[in-house]
């Protein structure tokens, strides 16, 4: 129940500025009204009466309330649920130009002592007090007031707030009580931008290759948990946003950010606690020989620092990477990904970057029923190794994402990291392990997705989790490759590792342990892809079903036998499951794989209500 903070929070607003009434919006979409009280549907993400239809006026309980205008009574109810508006009075309004009434919410009850129908009210009388919380529907005390030019019949039972989708047509039922109060506009904020004025601004200032999700983008303007909400308060539930990996605004992370950003946030120039104790707990989590750290502010600049401690180690520049690979947006890690640079506006892999398969045994040459699926694809890795050789050159390093999720949510097979490390190694090069999207528990059976192989990489490179989406990234490397990158050239960030990032990275790592969310995730997962596994018998569309934790896939396929990908129908697909409240993404190199992969909090019914959206959206298509 957000009620009492948000009496409180009001009440400290009102004293700073000296106010004796707090007031609260026309037209204003609030997101305290999505709860079942005001959904319109049984789905947890069905639309919710969200946008209020009067002024709200905050002041103590027992204030007294006059009549703005001459007038009659013409309902009045004790309307007594929890959330409801308490006890209504609605006053019937005549004017040459016709009637109107005007209704006033959230009462005390002794408003309604000795009140009836057709009893007349001058303008300037008290015939009301605001009511407390415990006969208010337990709301901060205030009087909720509103003009409406029809009753529709419903007395005191009319509405005090609206559906976003019928949002006009309750508008015109119910102009802006502001006509009546004339509370000056200045005490008002500006209108928010709508949806549209939004990315008519964000077409004109930002880059036209910046992607928007979606046919039908949405503004968000919120998060909590494992939810997201818009501009008009629909809340859709966040399958795919895996940078908020503890839950969208955790109160822990909160609270630890605006605590040490009070005290202090600097570079790391200086000696800090904060940095030195993350580094400690970081390392704790991964195995011998990883125990250096390099801090950053984000995975693309990991991601490159990690290339540049591999040819430190090494003095090679060459690399080994796979295909559909994707690795960060710097100039060298475009080269360093096929997704970008054998993609529209790539220009191809420059001659440092060595492309082998996938290790897909859905889609690729070798699959799930080959025993030795994993030597085969990790063979493709040694081969590259020895063609280096023999032009003299040498391999630096290997790259793989644990699982590959710009690669289409791939888990490889038994034994292909073990085979293709050894290879690399076995040449003097370094094995890079990408993190970024399956690390801190998220795979469920394992920490890192690299354990699922049962590998040591001699580099882990984190990102996005890692601070629940502040700007926090990290490498962490061997004292060995570590003293080789200490050349004499110095390695600085200027925020990485910064007190407040550390403060941000340390509470995540809390919660994750604290909360249980490996074991959440699997557990979960588990239940998810049980959900889904049948929709491949029902749906010749559903070709693979695949991944662990919170981290799934379901690739999309027209036919069974030549693999065709259904790109269109996984655009399709998501675009549908967002107009039902849920936001998932595709990727692969045909983008016909729907990725799973939600913040950590995300529960059993939810991957229940995913399961079942998903099966209705397949059923449309077939």
């Amino acid at each position: 129940n957000a009620e009492p903070y948000l009496g409180a929070r009001l009440q400290r607003a009102m004293d700073e500025v000296g106010a004796r009434v707090g007031v609260g919006r026309y037209d204003e979409a609030r997101y305290l009204y999505a709860t079942p009280m005001f959904a319109t549907g049984q789905a947890p993400t069905a639309e919710a009466r969200t946008v209020h239809l009067g002024i709200d006026l905050f002041a103590p309980p027992g204030t007294p309330v006059h009549a703005p205008l001459d007038g009659t009574v013409a309902a009045f109810a004790d309307n007594a649920a929890p959330q409801g508006c308490g006890p209504v009075i609605v006053l019937a309004h005549r004017t040459t130009a016709g009637s109107f009434f005007t209704l006033y919410g959230h009462l005390g009850r002794e408003s309604l002592e000795g009140l009836e129908v057709g009893r007349r009210i001058a303008r300037g009388e008290r015939f009301a007090w605001i009511g407390t919380p415990e006969v208010n529907g337990g709301w901060t005390p205030h009087l909720h007031f509103q003009v409406v030019a029809d009753l529709l019949g419903l007395g005191a039972a009319f509405p005090g707030v609206a559906s976003p989708s019928q949002r006009e047509l309750w508008k015109a039922l119910c102009p802006d009580p502001n006509l009546v109060l004339g509370i000056p506009a200045d005490r008002f904020p500006p209108p928010e931008p709508s949806k549209a004025e939004t990315l008519t601004s964000r077409t004109a200032c930002l880059g036209r290759n910046l992607s928007i999700a979606y046919r039908e983008p949405v503004k968000i303007v919120r998060g909590w948990k494992q939810w997201l909400f818009d501009e008009q308060g629909r809340r859709y539930l966040d399958a795919y946003n895996n940078v908020a990996h503890v839950g969208h605004c955790h109160p822990r992370v909160v609270a630890a950010i605006r605590r040490q950003a009070g005290v202090l946030n600097t570079n790391t120039r200086y000696l800090h606690d904060l940095v030195n104790r993350y580094a400690e707990r970081l390392c704790l989590k991964l195995p011998e020989p990883l125990s250096v750290c390099f801090f950053v502010n984000s995975a693309s600049e990991a991601n490159e620092l990690a290339l540049r401690l591999a040819r430190a180690a090494t003095g090679r520049r060459d690399m080994i990477v796979l295909e559909a690979a994707y690795h960060g947006h710097t100039t060298s890690l475009i080269d360093l990904s096929p997704y970008k640079h054998d993609g529209p506006g790539g220009s191809g892999a420059p001659d440092w970057v060595h492309t082998v398969p996938i290790a897909d045994t859905y889609r690729g040459p070798y699959r799930r029923d080959d025993p030795l699926a994993g030597a085969r694809y990790a063979a493709h890795v040694a081969a590259v190794v020895r063609a280096l050789e023999e032009r003299g050159r040498g391999v630096a390093g290997f790259i793989a994402e644990s699982m590959p999720s710009v690669g289409g949510q791939i888990v490889f097979p038994p034994g292909y990291l073990a085979a293709a490390y050894a290879a690399v190694r076995a040449a003097g090069g370094v094995c890079i392990a990408d993190e970024v999207q399956t690390g801190f528990g998220r795979v469920g059976t394992h920490f890192w997705g690299f354990e699922t192989q049962d590998v040591v990489p001699d580099l882990v490179v984190l990102g996005k989790p890692i601070g629940n989406g502040h700007p926090l990234a990290a490498v962490v490397t061997t004292p060995r490759i570590a003293a080789a990158f200490d050349n004499g050239m110095e390695f600085f960030s200027t925020f990485g590792g910064n007190p407040v990032s550390c403060a941000a990275g340390l509470a995540v790592l809390a919660v994750i342990e604290e909360q249980g969310l490996q074991a959440h995730a699997l557990r979960v997962g588990e239940r998810v892809l049980a959900g889904l596994r049948p929709l491949g018998e029902r749906f010749p569309l559903v070709g693979d079903v695949r991944g662990s934790g919170l981290f799934l896939g379901v690739e999309l396929v027209r036919d069974r036998t030549t693999l065709e990908p259904a790109d269109e129908e996984a655009s399709y697909v998501v675009n549908r499951l967002r107009q039902h409240g849920i936001l998932l993404g595709t990727d692969g190199p045909f983008h016909n794989v729907v990725k799973i992969r939600p913040p950590m909090p995300f529960d059993e019914a939810n991957g229940d209500f995913l399961v079942a959206t998903f099966e209705t959206v397949l059923e449309e298509l077939a």
